[in-house]
């Protein structure tokens, strides 16, 4: 299914956190997981109109890894598929 989002919207698919720790520690699937800080974008709306009303554009696009506020995006389910939808400006950084 292919996104369009509105405004400044952004689409992003979560990133899997590392199961083992830098010491080397395995973390099993029982051990509580936190909500994703990095996620790939999916898709990005066209920007949020500024005060004089030209259209801002996006700072991301389709295929950046980002990280983003914990708290930011809402976590959605399209198709059986979980997807995280939040604003531009819950994207903390762009990960090189």
């Amino acid at each position: 299914m292919e996104f369009k989002p509105l405004s400044n919207h952004v689409f992003l698919e979560a990133v899997e956190e590392a199961k083992t720790t830098k010491s080397g520690i395995v973390l099993p699937e029982t051990a509580e997981k936190e909500k994703p800080i990095r996620g790939k974008v999916i898709a990005v709306g066209p920007g949020k109109p500024n005060e004089s009303g030209a259209v801002q554009p996006m700072s991301v696009k389709v295929g950046d890894t980002v990280l983003f506020k914990k708290y930011g995006p809402d976590e959605i389910e399209i198709e059986g598929k979980s997807y995280l939808v939040g604003d531009e400006d819950d994207i903390l950084a762009i990960l090189q």
